[in-house]
């Protein structure tokens, strides 16, 4: 693949940075929190206990999207932590970015929810949660995704996410 971003998905506590930030590194990619990207008022409304609602997503849609441009305009490649719930929303970081993969980290309710309730100092509030399960539109049939279950490891989700992105680089050669 010649510069892209790979966007690590899904819902609160499935992962994404902890997994996002040791892939960066396992691959010699840039790394990207997305949640470093919200606008102080997304914020602010989250540590309220303030689900956001799609027009508070769209300014940090268009960051995350706008970050992928460009890493991806200088040949660089990059993995980006965004939940990315919708369709619309991933749709919003496609437009205009021709190498963007979603790598999506699948967990059901009850899995969240245990890593949820073992979490410290992040603006994401427990009842919150429904709101993010209720809100994500599954992946796993758009293109240019990758499916990869958190009933695991930390270090063997990681290997997992490495190989299957390795796979999926082979496949567009």
């Amino acid at each position: 693949m010649a510069g892209g971003s790979i966007i690590v998905m899904g819902v609160s506590a499935c992962g994404k940075s902890t997994i996002g930030a040791q892939l960066a590194q396992r691959l010699g990619y840039k790394f990207i929190d997305g949640d470093d990207l919200h606008p102080r008022s997304n914020i602010q409304k989250m540590a309220s206990g303030t689900p956001l609602n799609d027009d508070d997503r769209i300014p940090w849609l268009e960051r995350i999207s706008d970050a992928a441009y460009s890493l991806e305009s200088k040949n660089e490649h990059s993995i980006i932590v965004c939940s990315a719930l919708k369709k619309k929303y991933r749709d919003q970081i496609r437009s205009g970015n021709n190498n963007v993969v979603f790598l999506f980290l699948d967990g059901d309710l009850e899995l969240i929810t245990t890593r949820m309730q073992q979490r410290q100092n992040h603006f994401m509030k427990m009842n919150m949660i429904t709101s993010q399960f209720d809100a994500l539109e599954r992946p796993d049939s758009e293109p240019n995704t990758l499916v990869i279950s958190i009933d695991d490891t930390i270090d063997n989700i990681v290997e997992r996410a490495v190989i299957a992105i390795n796979e999926y680089k082979k496949g567009i050669k």
